[in-house]
């Protein structure tokens, strides 16, 4: 994370599991934005210091009920509106970090873990 250190505008962060966030604070630069989407059932701790001190601001929003979600999708199926993705298998992913470190990425990765061994021993 050193190598992209202070260099992210913002951050969309979707882990709903408590996690580090202050190695991805880390990240952003001196103003930069995070927005938590996740849920994480256990109070996540934050660096207030570093928040402070690099005027960082972090925001939160939950997804809408059934209802919200299909009217999003009626809408932009109305307007078409695609997402842009880059689907990888789950032995990429290591590639697709270092892609991340070279700043080697265009759209937002998806893993494809649907014919992964794994991904059937664990579903079955």
């Amino acid at each position: 994370m050193q190598a992209i250190a202070q260099s992210l505008d913002g951050i969309i962060d979707t882990v709903s599991a408590k996690h580090p966030l202050g190695v991805y604070l880390n990240t952003l630069k001196v103003g930069g934005v995070c927005v938590m989407l996740g849920a994480p059932d256990e109070p996540m701790d934050l660096p207030i210091f570093d928040i402070n001190l690099r005027r960082l601001r972090i925001g939160g929003s939950v997804i809408g009920g059934i209802k919200e979600t299909q009217e999003m999708l009626n809408f932009c199926g109305k307007h078409n509106i695609t997402c842009e993705i880059e689907d990888i298998s789950i032995d990429y992913v290591n590639t697709a970090m270092e892609r991340l470190v070279k700043k080697d990425v265009h759209y937002r990765f998806v893993i494809d873990v649907q014919g992964h061994a794994y991904f059937l021993r664990t579903v079955s």
